[in-house]
C-alpha cells in the first residue's frame, strides 16, 4: 500500500488538474471544511463519498478496565461518518 496524501498534496493534486492556484484550491478546501462543520448537525453530505451524522448514545453502565468497577457512563452526542454506498464500491469492488 502506498502511503496517503497529504494536505499539501492533496491541494496540488487538485490544483494542477482544474487549472487553479494552490492558494485558491486551499481557499475552496477550508470553505468545504466549514461547511461540513456547520452542517454536522443536520447531517452534511458529501456527494459520492459519504455523510457526516451526530448521534445521540443513551447512559449506560461499564466497567473500569484496571478496578472491574462498574460505572455509569452519561448520555451523549457523538459524530460518526457513513460511507456512501458508491464510496464503497468503488473502493472494495468485488472480484468476479
Amino acid at each position: 500500500m502506498g502511503k496517503a496524501l497529504t494536505k499539501s498534496q492533496l491541494i496540488g493534486k487538485l490544483a494542477d488538474k482544474h487549472d487553479l492556484t494552490k492558494k485558491a484550491m486551499d481557499e475552496i478546501l477550508k470553505e468545504l471544511t466549514e461547511l461540513a462543520y456547520k452542517g454536522a448537525k443536520d447531517g452534511f453530505t458529501f456527494p459520492g463519498i459519504g455523510k457526516l451524522v451526530v448521534q445521540h448514545r443513551k447512559a449506560r453502565t461499564g466497567r473500569n478496565p484496571q478496578t472491574g468497577a462498574t460505572i455509569k457512563i452519561a448520555a451523549k452526542k457523538v459524530l460518526k461518518f457513513r460511507v456512501a454506498k458508491a464510496a464503497k464500491d468503488a473502493i472494495l469492488a468485488k472480484k468476479k
